[in-house]
C-alpha cells in the first residue's frame, strides 16, 4: 500500500487518510463505509489540522466512496488536539462524538488561540518555544477554522450503529490526552488508534500516565485486528504497537533514574541517550515526555503507586 499522501482502502469499507510525514500537525484519519451514499451510513474518524486540509480530505473520500462532508453521518475524535478537530464544521450535519475528558480538553485549546500563539510566535514574543511553535506550524491556517465541539460525549465504552455495522469506541485516556479513544471495527479486524500511536516518529505525552498509554497498547495487541490505523506515520502491525511501548517504558525507566538522583526535569531530557529511538521524527519530544513524567512523579511521589506512574 506503502506511505503516501492521500486516500488508502483497507478493505472492507474501510480507509484510511494519511499525511507523510507524519510529524507536527501531519496525522491521519479514517472513513467507514456501509453501503452506498443513498442508502448506507459513513462514520468519519478524526477530521484533520486545518480548513484547506480537511475539504481536501473530504474531496477525496467523496470522489472515491460516494459519501463527503453532506452524507457523513458521524465524527469520531480519537482525542482534543487540534490535528484531529479542527475540520469539524465542515461537517455540519454530522453528530460529533468525543469522551467527556475530550471536549472539556477541547474548550480549553481553541483554533483561535493556537493562532494567536503562531502569531506572537513568529514575531519573537514568546522566546525560542514561540518560534518552534510559529515554525513546525507555519503550514496550518488556523485563523481559517471555525470551532465545532463535540454534540455527543461518553466516558468509557460506546458502541456506535454505521448503516448496521458495529463499531466500539474505546476510552483508554488518559494517556497521549487526557480522552484518548480507539475506534475498533471488529468485523473488519481493524482498529483506529489516534495518537496512541505514533510510528516512525516520536510520541509526545501531553496529560499521562504512562501507565496508562502503555496499557493502551497492550490492549491494541491483545485485540483480534489485522490493520492497525495511527494517529500520526504509516499503516503499521502489533510488532510496531510493541515499539512505541518500549519506547514509552524505555523513557520511563530513564526519567526516573534521574528524578531519583535529583536531576532537573530539563537536565533529564538532555541527558538522556535516546539511543535507537534517535532516528525517529521529532526526537526532541523527548523534553516535553520528561516534565510530564515528572510532574507526575511529583504529585504522586507520597503515594504506594509512585512506580506504577513510571514504569
Amino acid at each position: 500500500m506503502g506511505y503516501r499522501r492521500g486516500l488508502h482502502e483497507i478493505g472492507d469499507g474501510l480507509f484510511a487518510w494519511l499525511q507523510p510525514d507524519g510529524g507536527w500537525g501531519w496525522s491521519n484519519a479514517g472513513l467507514i463505509v456501509e453501503g452506498g451514499p443513498r442508502d448506507g451510513a459513513a462514520a468519519l474518524v478524526d477530521t484533520l489540522f486545518d480548513t484547506a486540509l480537511t475539504a481536501e480530505m473530504l474531496a477525496g473520500m467523496e470522489a472515491a466512496t460516494g459519501f463527503g462532508a453532506a452524507s457523513i453521518g458521524q465524527v469520531v475524535n480519537t482525542h482534543a488536539n487540534g490535528d484531529h478537530t479542527h475540520g469539524n464544521h465542515l461537517l455540519e450535519k454530522a453528530e460529533i462524538i468525543a469522551s467527556e475528558a475530550s471536549a472539556r480538553e477541547m474548550e480549553a485549546f481553541s483554533p483561535a488561540l493556537l493562532a494567536q500563539l503562531k502569531a506572537a510566535g513568529a514575531a519573537g514574543q514568546l522566546g525560542v518555544a514561540g518560534t518552534y511553535f510559529a515554525e513546525v506550524f507555519a503550514p496550518f491556517d488556523f485563523a481559517g477554522v471555525t470551532e465545532r465541539a463535540p454534540t455527543r460525549t461518553f466516558c468509557g465504552h460506546e458502541t456506535l450503529n454505521v448503516g448496521g455495522r458495529a463499531v466500539d469506541l474505546i476510552e483508554v485516556g488518559p494517556a497521549h490526552t487526557a480522552g484518548d479513544v480507539l475506534v475498533h471495527v471488529p468485523g473488519a479486524k481493524t482498529v483506529f488508534t489516534g495518537d496512541i500511536l505514533f510510528i516512525e516518529g516520536t510520541p509526545i505525552m501531553w496529560n499521562g500516565p504512562v501507565s496508562n498509554w502503555i496499557a493502551a497498547c497492550d490492549r491494541i495487541i491483545a485485540m483480534d485486528v489485522d490493520v492497525i490505523v495511527p494517529g500520526h506515520g504509516p499503516l503499521t502491525d502489533k510488532a510496531g504497537v510493541r515499539e512505541v511501548a518500549d519506547y514509552l517504558g524505555f523513557i520511563a525507566r530513564e526519567a526516573r533514574a534521574r528524578f531519583d538522583a535529583g536531576l532537573s526535569a530539563e537536565d533529564a531530557a538532555r541527558d538522556i541517550g535516546l539511543g535507537r529511538y534517535a532516528t525517529w521524527k521529532d526526537a526532541e519530544r523527548i523534553a516535553v515526555n520528561v516534565d510530564t513524567l515528572y510532574r507526575l512523579s511529583l504529585i504522586h511521589i507520597s503515594e504506594p503507586t509512585r512506580q506504577a506512574e513510571t514504569s
